[in-house]
């Protein structure tokens, strides 16, 4: 059985038209010829199915690989999603801390630090002058006719009065001093490191600033001034001995008919 010479393979049609010729009808190898052809055609089949199933395959495994892809990037973005709520809330939390400590050290009206501040930081100058340290200074100021104010203009000038003082203070204190609200219209001035005639200086600075103070849109003739009693700190003695005389010092200073400084002398 011959075949002709052709570029290409015959296809199924053409060899079914070969073998089924009546030329080659009596060729002994035709038998064998069907049996290749039908194999052939068995292999191409399961082949093409093969094919398939791996095509499916790699469908579904690229189906897969996309569906966890996805999963993951939902779950990264929910985790920085938590991560951002938790950041903030990390920095509300820091904030919140911020204000909860400024507001149990710190006086709501002036600023100022409070009576707890005070004695913690008295505290630790009287711990410093245990150790040789320099001795701190003690200033106790009060208003004066601060309860005149209060019923001739109201408690809201009176307010006013009191952060005027608060920043009058300030502006002469030095970076470690520490003004506090002791109470009331009552000032304690913690002045560390400071003999008493330099602490005699800075509080007449501060006597000064107060006259200088006016409430231009209220009365132009209020006049404002402070009494104030002076002490230092004797080593060793306890912190309540100390603020007393410094209050007995103020006492004695309104007696003499306030605007005035009172100093104990060793």
């Amino acid at each position: 059985m011959s075949c002709p010479m052709t570029s290409r393979l015959p296809d199924d049609a053409e060899l079914e038209r070969l073998l089924s010729a009546p030329e080659h009808r009596d060729n002994p190898l035709l038998p064998v010829l069907k049996v290749l052809l039908e194999r052939d055609r068995e292999h191409r089949l399961r082949l093409e199915r093969l094919l398939r199933i791996s095509d499916c395959s790699y469908d579904l495994a690229r189906s897969q690989t996309e569906d966890l892809l996805q999963q993951y990037d939902r779950q990264l973005r929910r985790l920085e999603k938590i991560t951002r709520i938790s950041d903030r809330y990390q920095r509300s939390l820091l904030e919140l801390n911020d204000r909860l400590k400024q507001a149990a050290l710190r006086d709501p009206l002036t600023g100022l630090a409070n009576r707890r501040l005070l004695m913690e930081r008295l505290g630790e100058e009287q711990e410093r002058c245990r150790r040789g340290s320099a001795p701190f200074c003690l200033a106790m100021l009060d208003v004066d006719h601060f309860k005149r104010i209060n019923d001739a203009f109201g408690h809201d000038v009176g307010d006013r009065v009191l952060c005027l003082l608060a920043q009058a203070i300030g502006g002469q204190l030095r970076g470690y001093d520490l003004c506090a609200r002791w109470g009331g219209e009552e000032f304690m001035l913690l002045l560390p490191d400071t003999r008493l005639e330099q602490a005699r200086q800075l509080v007449e600075r501060i006597m000064e600033a107060v006259r200088g103070l006016r409430l231009a849109d209220i009365d132009e003739q209020l006049l404002l001034s402070v009494s104030v009693g002076l002490t230092a700190y004797q080593p060793h003695e306890a912190l309540d001995r100390t603020i007393n005389r410094a209050d007995g010092e103020l006492i004695r200073a309104k007696r003499s008919g306030r605007d005035r400084l009172q100093v104990a002398v060793p």
